[in-house]
């Protein structure tokens, strides 16, 4: 179960690679902007601000972030990336963070490119940090024996996504004009298990899921050493945690 308050713990910093992917996107009137994957609103409603004339559409998976989303004004619904069909007038999608939870996204990104109008654009955020100490922490531990069990289903997520190249070439092939880059932000994190707060609010959730209250503690308790180890917190209190974003924005031609 998603959790908006967790989620919005580190809101800032969540906030910025949105920012830094709509910054690139060049509609000036759109008639239709969708968000897929709105969480819990409070980036969605920034849409309506810069476009105040187009009709936002939004969607999350989460009936949670669903209700938190409606809460800020969002007219959000819940809904399912992978059978999303555009409507004749949309000029926007907008998918940022989500698509690394959705197998085979590739063939979505190709599926809109074909069915949305010349002109219209499709912009796209994942994370790239799969490979980073902290998920490989998370893996390595619900590897471990007493963890089989209740984590046997555990989707380990390796090469979930693809690299800016890799989507570059990608829409390309599917007609696009397409923008593809790579950023590694340092987030300065403070307070008491800072990294295992942040990874609870997206990397964990599968984890949550699948363990009762008493199995989550424990393993919480147990992964928190092997995470300050990864990310020693500086004699400031502050912990630097260097997270990888891919982004892509591209233009139906």
């Amino acid at each position: 179960m998603w959790n908006p308050d967790v989620y919005l713990t580190y809101a800032d910093h969540r906030a910025r690679p949105f920012y830094d992917l709509m910054s690139r996107v060049g509609a000036e009137s759109p008639r239709r902007v969708v968000d897929l994957g709105c969480g819990p609103g409070n980036l969605t409603a920034t849409l309506s601000q810069r476009w105040r004339d187009a009709t936002i559409e939004a969607f999350d998976s989460s009936l949670e972030m669903v209700k938190a989303a409606r809460e800020r004004g969002v007219d959000a619904h819940v809904g399912d990336v992978q059978t999303w069909t555009p409507q004749p007038d949309t000029d926007v999608v907008l998918t940022n963070a989500v698509l690394q939870w959705v197998p085979g996204h590739a063939d979505l990104l190709v599926r809109w490119a074909g069915q949305l109008p010349s002109g219209a654009w499709i912009a796209m955020q994942v994370p790239g940090n799969f490979d980073a100490p902290s998920h490989e922490a998370v893996r390595r531990l619900a590897r471990h024996d007493r963890w089989s069990e209740p984590l046997c289903d555990f989707p380990f997520r390796e090469g979930q996504v693809d690299g800016p190249s890799g989507y570059a070439a990608l829409l390309t092939d599917a007609g696009c004009r397409v923008d593809a880059w790579e950023t590694t932000y340092i987030h300065e994190l403070t307070g008491d298990d800072p990294v295992l707060q942040w990874i609870t609010g997206t990397a964990l959730t599968p984890v949550k899921s699948r363990l009762d209250e008493a199995q989550w503690q424990e393993f919480r308790a147990e992964l928190i050493p092997m995470l300050d180890e990864a990310y020693p917190k500086r004699p400031n209190g502050i912990t630097f945690f260097p997270f990888r974003r891919i982004f892509v924005v591209a233009q139906v031609n």
